[in-house]
């Protein structure tokens, strides 16, 4: 990662000398900032995070849009994943290829999670990547997924994610794969059981350790099991890329039945279970991804900084504050130099209910830097003041857009890699996390 090549006295010293200006209008400003933070990480990095600091912030998924594109057409990257529902995904990606319905109206609901598909940005990244790959001048078409765990608001039932490798498993050995769906489906039930959003907060009201769920788990290991144990034939008689999908949903349904077994059972730590579980999935779902398109290109990954920061979360849930292991924590352990994350921050936003930062906070210290949009390197907190790193005061959060949930501080250097900040960010975001 980024080293520092000076000692600073004070963080404004930092600031003054390291950070880079540019604007949201793609120009050479903005692509020479790139350049730089993508020069300065290395070439072993094959997975770059991008956090937005609050969901729902328009000009914090324009930023992305900009980063993304350059990435693509200057640094090799051929595909993004974005914080929606894994499973979701190949709607979209059918789109971005050219296949499937001809209008993006068709997909927006469908092919994305938590609503974010009424984001006019988000449709602006999905149809330049259509209009990318329509090209034929652009031989290495771009790839979009989801890489969320399907456990939103309601926790999807693991019909479409057991179905995917079961037909898999049907297409190489029709009778073996019959006989698991005979054994399975009658265990799935319905649906709307399932995915009970009354559950999220009463685990009287989750089935994930009724007898089917359980019987469902063991017969869930049973195909795994069979999917390893038949792999070098299951291989010869379909493809590697086939296979390794099957067996990556097979273990999603795995890890969902586990999700809806902790949403059943009463703990004192129960949200800070489920999150580590999503968080869990969500890292292997990146995995997966990343071996997807190894030999292609790198891949840039956009969810919120919570997610993909490298330390612990702490989060207020009514009373109680939750701590778990986000998904970057679980990149940075398994890619090493190979996962590399970039923090944005927004100076104040109305629409949010985010307003002035506090002086002295880092907020308010970079956008007193010339704008609108800056990068600057943490270098991981090396060659910076540790004291005054450590009595970095914390500004305020937002009221009204709950995602807006940690703003940046001392554990913010060791975290992330660079800093984006923008002076603000319109729109008024819903706050899902």
């Amino acid at each position: 990662m980024t080293h520092a090549a000076r000692e600073y006295a004070t963080l404004d010293d930092w600031m003054a000398y390291e950070a880079i200006p540019c604007s949201l209008d793609s120009g050479p400003d903005f692509d020479a900032a790139v350049d730089t933070v993508i020069d300065s990480l290395g070439d072993s990095v094959a997975l770059l995070g991008f956090g937005e600091a609050l969901h729902g912030g328009e000009e914090l998924l324009v930023l992305r849009n900009q980063l993304f594109q350059r990435l693509v057409e200057a640094h090799g990257y051929s595909a993004i994943a974005v914080e929606s529902s894994f499973p979701r995904g190949p709607i979209i990606n059918e789109y971005v290829l050219g296949h499937g319905p001809a209008s993006y109206e068709a997909v927006q609901e469908t092919g994305w999670s938590h609503g974010f598909g009424k984001f006019e940005a988000n449709r602006e990244l999905v149809e330049w990547m259509r209009h990318y790959n329509a090209d034929p001048a652009h031989q290495r078409k771009l790839q979009f997924y989801g890489f969320d765990s399907p456990t939103d608001v309601a926790a999807d039932s693991p019909r479409q994610t057991l179905h995917v490798a079961l037909d898999y498993l049907s297409s190489v050995d029709e009778t073996l794969g019959q006989e698991y769906r005979k054994r399975i489906d009658p265990l799935l039930g319905q649906d709307a059981a399932w995915e009970n959003p009354a559950a999220a907060l009463d685990p009287t009201q989750a089935i994930g350790r009724s007898p089917e769920a359980t019987a469902l788990r063991i017969e869930t290991e049973e195909l795994i099991a069979e999917l390893c144990v038949r792999r070098p034939e299951l291989v010869a008689k379909s493809d590697e890329s086939r296979y390794r999908e099957a067996i990556h949903y097979a273990v999603g349904a795995r890890q969902l039945l586990h999700y809806h077994a902790a949403l059943a059972q009463t703990s004192a730590k129960r949200q800070a279970i489920l999150l580590g579980i999503r968080a869990a999935m969500m890292a292997e779902n990146l995995a997966y991804i990343v071996s997807r398109e190894q030999g292609r290109g790198n891949v840039l990954v956009f969810a919120h900084n919570s997610h993909l920061k490298r330390g612990k979360v702490q989060w207020q849930w009514g009373n109680e504050t939750v701590i778990w292991w986000p998904v970057g924590s679980h990149l940075h352990e398994r890619f090493g130099r190979r996962y590399a994350v970039i923090g944005s921050a927004v100076g104040f936003s109305p629409a949010n209910g985010i307003g002035q930062p506090e002086a002295g906070t880092l907020e308010a210290r970079f956008t007193s830097a010339p704008g609108p949009v800056r990068f600057i390197p943490t270098h991981q907190g090396q060659g910076l003041p540790a004291e005054e790193i450590a009595a970095l005061p914390i500004r305020s959060g937002s009221k009204k857009n709950r995602s807006y949930a940690e703003p940046l501080g001392a554990q913010s250097f060791t975290d992330f890699d660079w800093f984006a900040v923008l002076d603000t960010t319109a729109y008024n975001g819903w706050g899902h996390f």
